[in-house]
């Protein structure tokens, strides 16, 4: 009896740790629940992963999904405390919220998606304050566009001037002494006679420092260039000095075609021809 006493307790017994392992499983589902439920407490909904995507793709400007899951999967998924199941439930629970804001993000056209690579295209905006920054957007274009037409036109300059200058020193009679050639690029200060010049060079013998007592001038070689009068060309001669592509953009061209405009805005009207009128 006592036997069957014993073993009736070891079947109870083990009864019961069977019924508190199930215990434990459902606890540990409800415990994952839980946790899902306080984190949309906590701002971890759908609307806050969607302004984290949208601030990790904005500070990126072109990244990945999985980019981007890592990263908040890396700041959101606690790595002590919890084990390593609701590690994973919490990861897999961040990575679908991670694509599910991605594509409220593509439906809004905040992003842009082409295979494997995402990219910030912005905010969006009303229509007035979107033309507003379309039309500063436009100027700041035209700004630089007229800053680089203006350098493409001294660059141009600089060119003809040196073929002009190649074939002024082809045809001098007699090669000039090494010692007489002035080398480009160059540098001509002009000043007074009666200046006193200070010059210094640094240890490195890279700078050079001059003081002056008097008032004075310094000229490139572009400028002398221009006063030597070698930048002048004429319009036909153009082909031979700089590239037929580049041509439009030379001063010389620019100005032959201002003139063609005058021309023909001095031009008169033609006079309307008489209508004869029957009685």
């Amino acid at each position: 009896d006592d036997d069957d006493d014993d073993d009736d307790d070891d079947e109870m017994d083990g009864g019961k740790r069977k019924h508190g392992g199930g215990e434990g499983e459902a606890g540990s589902k409800k415990k994952r629940l839980q946790r899902a439920h306080t984190g949309d407490k906590n701002n971890k909904g759908l609307r806050h992963f969607s302004m984290k995507v949208c601030n990790k793709v904005e500070e990126k400007s072109r990244t990945t999904y999985n980019e981007v899951a890592d990263e908040l999967v890396a700041e959101f998924v606690p790595t002590d405390g919890i084990s390593s199941m609701d590690q994973a439930y919490d990861e897999k629970n961040i990575r679908r919220r991670v694509y599910d804001a991605l594509n409220v993000l593509m439906a809004m056209d905040i992003i842009a998606k082409e295979k494997k690579n995402i990219t910030w295209r912005g905010l969006p905006t009303n229509a007035a304050q979107e033309a507003d920054r379309l039309q500063v957007d436009v100027e700041e274009r035209r700004e630089r566009i007229e800053v680089k037409r203006l350098q493409l036109q001294e660059l141009l300059t600089q060119q003809i001037s040196f073929k002009h200058l190649v074939s002024r020193n082809r045809a001098q009679p007699n090669a000039v002494p090494e010692l007489n050639r002035v080398h480009l690029p160059f540098i001509i200060v002009n000043t007074s006679k009666q200046t006193v010049i200070d010059c210094e060079m640094a240890e490195d013998k890279h700078d050079i420092f001059f003081n002056f007592s008097m008032p004075f001038e310094i000229h490139d070689d572009n400028e002398i260039l221009k006063r030597m009068g070698l930048h002048n060309c004429q319009l036909a001669d153009l082909p031979h000095l700089v590239p037929p592509a580049l041509i439009p953009f030379t001063p010389q061209y620019l100005l032959a075609q201002q003139r063609a405009q005058i021309n023909l805005n001095l031009q008169p009207a033609p006079s309307a021809p008489a209508t004869q009128t029957g009685v």
